[in-house]
């Protein structure tokens, strides 16, 4: 199995063959976007949309997660305003002893 694909370098593009499996990467300009013309978007205005019933397609949509228990978390206490960084730093190492 082999994949094609093209690369930049400084003389244009590239194209490798690559065997699978294989890393690639990619670049900004993969997903460049299209323009739709205004006589194509009434176009697409007309065209009526088939809808279909899921059990038409045989998908078993039967739930297979049970929800055992939902609880709120815990109420936080409400924080602390210090006026300065001296403060800050006061209450850092002394209450909460993390420096």
């Amino acid at each position: 199995k082999v994949v094609q694909v093209s690369r930049e370098i400084d003389a244009g593009r590239q194209v490798v063959d690559l065997a699978l499996p294989c890393v690639l990467a990619a670049d900004l300009r993969l997903n460049t976007p299209r323009f739709v013309s205004l006589p194509n978007i009434m176009k697409a205005r007309k065209v009526k949309i088939e809808t279909k019933d899921l059990k038409s397609f045989g998908v078993d949509t039967t739930p297979r997660l049970e929800t055992v228990k939902v609880e709120t978390p815990p109420v936080r206490k409400a924080g602390i305003v210090v006026k300065d960084v001296d403060e800050l730093i006061d209450k850092l190492k002394n209450e909460a002893k993390v420096i």
